[in-house]
């Protein structure tokens, strides 16, 4: 028999244990990690015959052929994203592992108000999108919001030629913003030729249908010397719809079962019993679907069809009190019984997305050393989604017995009580429509620039600049909103003259109040739906804009022993702006906010402070702040040997000036060690990164409410005073990394591998805290608090604004591997590729700065954004004609809270910092991806794609309160999605 030969055993070997690493990582929980394009990553690559183009390395603004940067950096190229099949890129960049906390389209679904619905940001390390620098083309891009995050859905797709993500600290080379890292996303400025791409899909529920529709063409013109690029975009992803109330998943995903904490109050703890238990079919017993009475001797009559009471079914087996408790209940939940009026899994899971991008570049050589540019870029998404259907009133309403739309057996029975109201709670699921959310994001970005070599003190020099200006309008409409007051006054209803039914206020009758009947499942009268839901719901139009002007030029001034010294420099200027105007009913009645024919007066609405809405109270605000800066970078090699390989060290310093918070440096220092053995190279680096504090945290939106704090053992009535904070100082962050890296040795071509340790600690943590918790830090001896509030003066306030308290510190490992090798050695055709990547975040730590807390360890909190491990792997076969890539993507079980402390009997006495819990496991999720390409002819390709293969179900996340109950940052929330497609070329 033939014996095999030394390279097939490396390739069997190989074959064997990263197919082995794929599949048992959930179980082993070590996975090893491999990165699509690890080798283009290391090393800097450029188009040759073009000597203006530059040569991209993003973690540096080095730009030298040679250059390998100390930083991690992970590259994916086009074919990797069209293996993705993904209808928005930001979908594949975010499943990376050591991309954690980003927000998209199935994120923030629950919420109204945050202003981060439909946001598509990416988040390195758990750290935040606000600490995130994403790029396009090396360049800055205007803020989807108010925090200045940008939106990758705002982007021209077709066009990406590559997105490098750098996994360290980069503030130096690129400024603020960068502190866990940037992701640059790099288009083709030479693309010839036409391509476009269609695809479609849907779930495996039939739901979330999607269509994406992209074209590009680019052409060059007068002998080369100039070239035009365009392309023009459409998607649109229809979402999941809400299933409204009880407990059914939407459109037969039966995954959902109410689960929530049960949460028993610290004074019961002493029993040896746990103080949190997850529970299924948690029952809100505060309210019922069509109403349920919350209190007195009525307490536990529901309502159901025409009104008609009937006793309503706790779960438990719960039996009222009469004093608002039920017996063998927790409050807020019972478990089990009448779940029809549960709202939590009523959340859209998916939002309804359109996303519309446009884009335009041109360049002209003007000679052989100089080329000018332009940019042009149109991106506007619109998403639509439910937060919740009804508005959930929880047993806080009292209903008068004098109620014309009560039942005669219920004024009966109010006056056998001897009671004239009674508590209560209702779903309010006889509303005819849900709450719908509607941000839109429009973009408007135009750049100019140039670039090209020059000579000066006799070396070759490049530079490149540009000039460019953006702007983001963000329309946030909410249909279906109801008004406080008016709904208040709508169900507060008296008989009146000739026995006709009003509401009781005087004032609300006298301006339009249309009695509501919220007495069970009865038909809603549309005057009173008018009324408490207005046509012109909440409303907030935002504009972000951004001016940007900068210049980077490179060169090799001078040699050292070891070699020519690359150095970098350049400068930078820019100014950020926005402003916010909301409607008058939810901001109050200003010059900016008016009372309009929309928005008519109404004397039961509160004018100064607004807030009237049920949710999405936006309010005005503005402000501005510009920014100058320069730095300097450079690459020295220090030494170079054929015993002891080449070493070089990577240094780079910026000073920066902000017009809010003064000066600040940054700085890295890096080293390289390309040792003398085979492929094996050691990298190191340490840097200074900042944050500037955003336009929210500075302007954010004056509002003055009454509140109550406890001073010195004194309960106070004070002003709160909520403004932005002008004197904020920018966030700094230290990260360090250092690792190895194996890249390509001659006795295994096509293998590279490399593992590295980061640890990223921040201070100065921008942060805001409540009225009570600044007045506790304040006695605490926070002279920086204490500033901020007057709790002698007659007129007392507290002024709430963010602050630099709190601190983080992040620190775990990435590890990579790629092997590529043929086939015909095993007799088979093609080639197979088999890719790993995973970060194991060891620790993650963050102080409050609040008095009385401790660090929390958020490390292996499954309900938040870090897991302990997270991994993506796939295996990849393809030939001239054909692909087939199947892949899995990992998360490790975890657990509810680091701060729990789990114990089933004898359980110790609960605290705040550490409660007892039954069970603190939660398990983690592994899936399964499969998708493959066929070239029908040279200019046809078609392609399919399933994700979620084996349609794994989302793990519970129980939250305290109502909600559906899952972690879409980590988990797979749609199910099993198909995709099938062509990409055309011409």
């Amino acid at each position: 028999m033939r014996q095999p030969s030394p390279r097939r055993l490396i390739h069997l070997a190989a074959l064997t244990a990263c197919s082995s690493l794929a599949l048992g990582a959930q179980a082993q929980g070590q996975p090893q990690s491999a990165e699509p394009a690890l080798p283009a990553a290391e090393t800097a690559s450029a188009p040759a015959g073009n000597v203006l183009s530059p040569v991209v390395v993003s973690g540096s603004r080095i730009q030298s052929r040679g250059f390998t940067q100390p930083t991690p950096t992970t590259r994916l190229v086009a074919a990797d994203l069209d293996k993705t099949a993904k209808p928005n890129l930001f979908n594949a960049i975010a499943e990376l592992p050591a991309l954690q906390g980003s927000t998209g389209r199935t994120t923030s679904t629950n919420s109204t108000s945050s202003g981060i619905q439909g946001l598509s940001s990416l988040s390195l390390r758990g750290l935040g999108p606000i600490r995130t620098l994403t790029l396009l083309d090396g360049q800055r891009v205007v803020g989807a919001n108010v925090t200045g995050v940008t939106d990758v859905s705002q982007f021209p797709q077709l066009l990406v030629q590559q997105v490098d993500v750098v996994t360290g600290g980069a503030s130096a080379s690129y400024g603020s913003d960068a502190v866990g890292g940037v992701v640059n996303f790099i288009t083709d400025k030479r693309f010839t030729g036409f391509k476009a791409n269609i695809e479609g899909g849907q779930t495996n529920y039939g739901d979330d249908e999607n269509a994406t529709l992209q074209a590009a063409w680019g052409r060059g013109f007068m002998a080369g010397r100039a070239h035009l690029t365009a392309s023009v975009e459409y998607s649109r992803e229809r979402g999941v719809p809400s299933p409204r109330f009880g407990g059914a998943g939407a459109n037969g995903r039966t995954w959902f079962k109410n689960p929530a904490f049960q949460v028993r109050p610290i004074s019961q703890t002493g029993d040896g019993k746990p103080q949190y238990t997850f529970i299924e079919n948690a029952q809100q017993f505060q309210y019922s679907k069509y109403g349920l009475i919350t209190n007195g001797p009525l307490q536990g009559t529901a309502f159901g069809k025409d009104g008609v009471p009937y006793t309503f079914q706790y779960g438990s087996n719960g039996v009222p009190t009469g004093t608002g408790a039920v017996t063998g209940c927790v409050t807020p939940f019972c478990v089990g019984g009448d779940l029809s009026g549960t709202v939590g899994g009523g959340t859209t899971l998916g939002m309804n997305m359109t996303r519309q991008v446009a884009y335009t570049r041109g360049s002209f050589e003007l000679n052989d050393d100089h080329e000018i540019f332009f940019s042009l870029n149109y991106g506007k998404v619109d998403s639509r989604f439910t937060p919740n259907p009804g508005a959930a009133k929880n047993g806080n309403l009292t209903i008068q017995c004098s109620n014309p739309f009560l039942p005669a057996s219920i004024v009966a029975a109010c006056a056998a009580n001897n009671i004239t109201s009674f508590a209560y709670g209702v779903a309010n699921a006889i509303f005819p429509k849900d709450i719908e959310v509607n941000p839109v994001r429009t973009q408007l970005r135009a750049v100019v620039g140039a670039n090209g070599r020059f000579s000066a003190l006799g070396k070759d020099w490049t530079y490149d600049g540009y000039a460019a200006h953006g702007q983001n309008t963000i329309d946030l409409r909410v249909a279906n909103m109801t008004l406080n007051a008016r709904y208040n006054a709508a169900i507060d209803a008296v008989r009146g003259p000739n026995n006709t039914i009003v509401c009781r206020n005087a004032a609300a009758a006298a301006s339009g109040c249309v009695p509501l009947n919220i007495i069970g499942d009865v038909p809603i009268d549309p005057a009173a739906w008018a009324y408490i839901a207005p046509a012109n719901g909440p409303f907030q139009h935002s504009r972000q804009r951004q001016s940007v002007a900068g210049i980077n030029v490179n060169g090799e001034p001078f040699s050292l022993w070891a070699g020519p010294v690359a150095v970098a420099f350049g400068a930078e200027a820019r100014r950020e702006q926005y402003y916010v105007l909301a409607d008058p009913y939810g901001n109050g009645v200003t010059a900016d906010s008016p009372n309009s024919a929309a928005y008519p007066a109404d004397p039961l609405l509160n004018t100064s402070v607004g807030n009237n809405w049920y949710a999405g109270n936006y309010h005005n605000a503005r402000g501005a702040y510009h920014v100058k800066e320069a730095y300097l970078e450079l690459n020295a090699p220090m030494f170079k040997s054929s015993q002891f390989g080449e070493g070089s060290l990577n240094l780079a310093a910026r000073h920066t000036n902000y017009s809010t918070s003064g000066n600040i440096d940054s700085w890295k220092l890096g080293g390289l060690w390309k040792t003398g053995l085979d492929g094996l190279r050691l990298r190191a680096v340490t840097s200074k990164d900042v944050r500037a504090p955003n336009l929210s945290e500075l302007y954010a939106a004056p509002v003055v409410i009454n509140n109550t704090v406890n001073y010195q053992g004194t309960t106070l009535t004070v002003q709160q005073r909520t403004i932005g904070n002008t004197q904020l100082r920018p966030e700094t962050g230290r990260n360090t990394t250092f690792g190895l890296v194996l890249a390509q040795p001659k006795w295994a071509p096509g293998f590279s591998a490399s593992i590295d340790y980061f640890d990223i600690k921040v201070d100065d943590v921008i942060s805001s805290l409540n009225a009570q918790q600044l007045v506790d830090l304040c006695v605490a001896g926070n002279q920086e608090v204490c500033a901020a509030m007057d709790l002698v003066s007659p007129t007392k306030y507290v002024t709430v604004q963010a602050f630099n308290l709190a601190s983080m510190r992040n620190k775990g490992f990435d590890l990579e591997a790629v092997y590529r090798f043929g086939l015909a050695g095993l007799g088979l055709p093609g080639n197979l590729t088999l890719r790993g990547l995973a970060t194991n975040t060891r620790s993650f730590k963050t102080n409050s700065g609040v008095v009385g807390t401790i660090p929390t360890e958020a490390a292996g909190v499954n309900l938040g954004n870090t897991p302990k491990w997270k991994g993506q792997f796939s295996q990849s076969w393809e030939t001239d004609t054909a692909s087939l890539t199947l892949s899995q993507r990992w998360i490790s079980d975890g657990v509810y809270s680091n701060e729990f402390i789990e114990c089933q009997t004898n359980c110790p006495v609960s605290t705040l910092t550490h409660p007892t819990i039954l069970n603190n496991q939660m398990k983690g999720a592994l899936y399964w991806d499969i998708g493959g390409s066929y070239r029908v002819s040279k200019q046809v390709t078609v392609y399919f794609k399933i994700d979620n293969l084996t349609n794994v179900d989302p793990v519970a996340a129980p939250q305290t309160g109502t909600g559906y109950g899952i972690n879409p940052f980590l988990y797979d929330v749609l199910g099993r999605q198909y995709r099938v497609g062509a990409r055309l070329a011409f």
